[in-house]
């Protein structure tokens, strides 16, 4: 949902997406509950904050219902309204109540999730800044395959196919363009490779994939759009490896290429859009993102990294 870095989920349902296993929270949840026990040291001393968790927990819950209702459901108006008035101010009767508790112990729920709030729209907040001066950085796909058309005499094509991950299907990898414009060199093949996680649990392999060949078609550069189903392992080398020659501009030799992914190292400056402290704090969380290599499960040593700096 862009809310936090790319952690290793694990699917737990092959009919529910959501039920899911994030060992680094789970991890995170550990320690946390030692904590508390090592803390409080009794269930009584945490009777308050408990009771505060339940009913912040019960008011949000019925909070997003009626957003769901409302946006999702178009439930009526009026109904909506008198449903969301009883129930809203019961919850907050209960909330009320345990303010009163607030310095015996029920402030540690609303300290917990003050702090996992911050986390969260702080990564968020820096994901859009870092986005946008990352695609004004990559310039579009085809534009680039273009001047790279007007430019072939200024760079020198080896032998080889070089395989790109790029998350966008519309922009150019800041690899391949770092490799161009610093390098002048490109490989005879070119794959530029985009993965989409479908809603289903698996994906049929007729819609495995998907090939563009970007306009022209006798260069060597295509990009192709890779599907698994969210209870799949994006295993990019064995998707890649069932392409034929007739469908692509030529043969792709995917168990010798070289896999670049693009970097992105963060930088603290003065550009506006965030204050200094939450420009800490997304550099210091972007430090938890799951390897892309695993992820992807590519061969660690054929594998090249390439990019370039943001200041956020």
């Amino acid at each position: 949902m862009g809310y936090l870095p790319r952690l290793r989920v694990l699917h737990t349902s092959r009919s529910a997406r959501g039920q899911i296993y994030v060992p680094w929270i789970n991890w995170l949840l550990l320690v946390s509950v030692l904590t508390l026990v090592l803390a409080f040291r009794s269930s009584a001393a945490l009777t308050y904050a408990f009771g505060m968790a339940v009913a912040g927990t019960i008011t949000i819950t019925t909070v997003l219902f009626f957003y769901i209702a409302y946006h999702g459901w178009q439930a009526p108006k009026w109904l909506l309204a008198i449903g969301a008035a009883l129930l809203i101010a019961v919850d907050l009767l209960f909330l009320a109540a345990n303010m009163t508790k607030l310095i015996h112990g029920a402030w540690l729920p609303l300290a917990i999730a003050l702090t996992a709030f911050t986390i969260m729209t702080t990564w968020q907040r820096g994901r859009e800044i870092v986005t946008t001066r990352r695609n004004r950085m990559e310039g579009q796909l085809r534009d680039f395959v273009d001047e790279l058309q007007k430019s072939s005499d200024e760079v020198r094509v080896v032998a080889g196919t070089a395989t790109f991950l790029n998350a966008s299907n519309t922009a150019a990898p800041l690899a391949l363009r770092a490799n161009v414009e610093h390098n002048h060199v490109r490989h005879e093949h070119v794959a530029i490779v985009s993965v989409e996680i479908q809603n289903t649990p698996r994906t049929e392999a007729s819609q495995r994939l998907e090939i563009d060949r970007l306009e022209h078609a006798r260069d060597g550069i295509i990009h192709l759009t890779l599907r698994f189903g969210y209870d799949e392992t994006p295993d990019v080398p064995a998707a890649l490896a069932t392409l034929k020659a007739d469908q692509t501009e030529g043969h792709l030799d995917f168990a010798n290429a070289t896999y670049f992914l693009s970097r992105i190292g963060l930088h603290i400056g003065d550009e506006p859009g965030m204050a200094t402290w939450r420009k800490r704090l997304f550099v210091a969380t972007s430090h938890i993102t799951a390897d892309a290599s695993e992820h992807f499960a590519l061969p660690r040593d054929r594998v090249v990294f390439l990019g370039a700096h943001v200041t956020v």
